[in-house]
């Protein structure tokens, strides 16, 4: 199709080319042609706008006390985009930071992925290993975000603190760029060195965010981004392709995994979400993924009975880990998450402090979790149930029950006590798995989600 762009410089081509022809002629000529498409550019082309834009610019200054700008000044300041307009129109000196590009929380080009909750501008979560991407160009990231504690207990308060793994053009197995904590209310956190940024090559940056420590621990409510005058916010890489989910306890949550003692006592900084076993056998595939784990909870019964009557069939309804009034119920439907395998390993709590649930009490509460994920994501929705170690009865109630399962699509992993946790080079805070012993159970998890998902074994590190 035959198209005309008639911008500035085409029109005193024109001129000079008809030595004055006035532009009515011009505008015959054009016609004559049998152009299919014109494209006017008005703006300074066909209509002077300069005095409007002084005006516009003069009134905005005059709002914050500015001195006013005549009118070769403007002229001289248009032609890069209004905010440069802006920037060179108020006096020198100016804080930068009135200048920032900024980023609601709930704009679509950031990718969040886990249970979130949006408000507005905010974007709210808590449970253990939600992240987002992001991508921006710029000299400086910041986030505006609020960190609350759910605990009602000003002593409990004290004690708990909220990390969060912080990535800048790397993927998550790479060690952190840094480590935040959050703990505190409308708190403008640095997210990246000034200095990477400032020596990096790069034009356009990756920065991937996720919460290392569970519900208990605090709220995160994340209000805006900001980047300098200068930089811009692109779409960020989208929800992936392929998804896990995984249900669980305190191994789900990486609990005590950066400790590099088992006889350590277990605190907030040890417990790091990308380095369990979800997160390794996620990367693994590829695999984008959402955790939905709390520790000390089992399938009919907590650990040391604690909290009964509240297990994680209960749980696994909340968009929030700490609502149990369930105020805010999961709508797997409004959801981005369309896992292809949920993982369940739950069991190791129920069979705690020398005690056990009956083998009815223990499949009726795990029958009704896989109902409510079957309700999620349809009836053929595959679930892999995964036996704890700690217990050989535990081990002939998860087999019995799988067996006789009314619902399709539901498999089983053994887990035998010699599969990891072997030396104390696998166990971190609390007798817990550190990362070797994530990265063990990992080797014997892979290909049951090889097989159940049809994804196949690839040649991807474990790590």
């Amino acid at each position: 199709m035959p198209l005309l762009y008639l911008s500035y410089n085409v029109l005193v081509l024109f001129k000079h080319l008809l030595n004055g022809v006035n532009s009515s002629f011009l505008v015959v000529l054009v016609i004559f042609m049998k152009f299919d498409t014109i494209i006017f550019d008005l703006d300074g082309t066909l209509i002077d706008t300069l005095d409007d834009l002084m005006d516009s610019v003069n009134f905005a200054l005059d709002k914050f006390g500015f001195p006013s700008r005549n009118l070769d000044e403007i002229r001289s300041f248009v032609g890069n985009g209004v905010k440069r307009l802006v920037y060179l129109s108020v006096p020198e000196g100016t804080d930068a930071a009135a200048f920032a590009e900024t980023m609601p929380a709930s704009d679509a080009r950031v990718t969040y992925v886990g249970r979130t909750w949006v408000e507005g501008n905010d974007v709210s979560f808590d449970w253990t290993g939600v992240y987002f991407r992001l991508s921006f160009s710029g000299k400086s990231l910041t986030m505006r975000a609020s960190d609350t504690k759910w605990a009602e207990s000003p002593e409990w308060m004290a004690k708990r603190h909220n990390y969060y793994n912080v990535w800048i053009d790397a993927p998550m197995s790479a060690e952190p760029h840094r480590i935040i904590e959050v703990a505190s209310t409308d708190t403008v956190i640095e997210l990246i060195d000034p200095a990477y940024l400032k020596s990096s090559k790069l034009k356009q940056h990756t920065v991937i965010v996720q919460k290392r420590t569970e519900g208990e621990q605090g709220k995160m409510t994340i209000h805006e981004f900001a980047t300098d005058a200068k930089g811009a916010f692109y779409q960020a890489e989208p929800i992936r392709k392929r998804q896990l989910e995984f249900i669980g306890a305190s191994y789900d949550c990486g609990y005590g995994v950066d400790d590099p003692s088992r006889l350590a006592k277990f605190t907030p900084e040890t417990e790091n979400a990308s380095r369990s076993f979800c997160a390794i056998i996620s990367r693994y595939f590829d695999a984008d993924y959402v955790v939905v784990a709390h520790s000390g909870m089992g399938a009919a019964r907590n650990y040391n009975s604690k909290f009964d009557g509240y297990h994680m069939p209960d749980r696994y309804l909340q968009t929030f880990d700490m609502d149990s009034a369930q105020a805010t119920r999961w709508n797997a439907a409004e959801s981005d998450i369309r896992p292809a395998l949920t993982c369940i390993y739950l069991g190791g709590n129920d069979f705690s402090v020398a005690l056990q649930p009956s083998y009815e009490k223990f499949r009726d509460g795990y029958y009704r979790l896989i109902r409510y994920i079957k309700d999620n994501y349809g009836e053929d929705h595959p679930v892999l149930c995964v036996s704890s170690k700690s217990h050989s009865t535990l081990l002939d109630y998860m087999r019995d029950m799988v067996n006789t399962c009314p619902m399709p699509n539901v498999h089983f992993m053994a887990c035998c006590p010699a599969l990891y946790l072997s030396t104390d080079e696998d166990l971190g805070a609390s007798m817990h798995p550190n990362y070797i012993g994530h990265q063990k159970f990992s080797y014997a998890y892979i290909p049951y989600v090889a097989t159940i998902t049809g994804w196949g074994l690839q040649d991807n590190p474990v790590k």
